[in-house]
């Protein structure tokens, strides 16, 4: 009898876990990240089922990473903390993969799945600049999720930088950028500024 051929399996080319570090994202990076558009509200679903899909179909060699670009905001209400996690792009996933008519097919027929965005029928990878950019809102740069514990109209006090020891109102919230709008009296005048959450306490 001819002995039968024994496969290795495929080496490093497992999906990533979740709370694989933007080190990995980034240094281990195989091949480019491409935004696919997908129905708004089922983006976890579409993950899972694309993921499955590279595994039955054998394409852990050309899609390697699958992610939703979420962030954590930290509000605290009442005196108690709640941490909630909101869509960056709803409607949207990111999958890192090399582009050819086979990965195309599988991630573009997955159910769910619209198509990707591109010029006309071409998809377009992101730069690297956008990808970290990305990354960094999710919190997977060194970023802690963002503290919302200030309210439109409170009095704070700055701790640091060139504002350092000034007294404000808060103006206006700025979430999407980890900052707040603080009016400072300076030289008998109001003065608009923006403070990062870190740098300004209640009085």
């Amino acid at each position: 009898m001819t002995a039968k051929k024994q496969i290795k399996p495929k080496e490093n080319l497992t999906m990533p876990e979740e709370n694989q570090t933007a080190i990995d994202y980034l240094s281990e990076k195989r091949g480019e990240w491409y935004v696919v558009h997908t129905y708004s509200g089922y983006e976890n679903k579409i993950k899972v089922d694309l993921t499955k899909r590279v595994e039955s179909m054998n394409m852990q060699d050309k899609i390697f990473q699958i992610i939703i670009p979420e962030e954590q905001e930290v509000e605290f209400k009442g005196g108690k903390k709640k941490i909630t996690t909101k869509r960056v792009f709803p409607g949207y996933i990111i999958v890192n993969m090399i582009m050819d008519d086979e990965s195309w097919y599988a991630v573009h027929h997955t159910p769910g799945v619209t198509g990707f965005v591109g010029s006309g029928t071409k998809p377009i990878p992101l730069q690297d600049e956008e990808i970290t950019k990305i990354l960094r809102q999710m919190g997977l740069i060194g970023q802690k999720p963002r503290i919302i514990d200030i309210e439109i109209g409170e009095n704070v006090r700055v701790k640091n930088g060139p504002f350092e020891n000034f007294e404000g109102t808060v103006k206006e919230l700025l979430p999407d950028r980890g900052k707040v709008r603080v009016s400072i009296s300076m030289f008998g005048r109001e003065t608009p500024v923006e403070l990062d959450y870190e740098q300004i306490d209640k009085i």
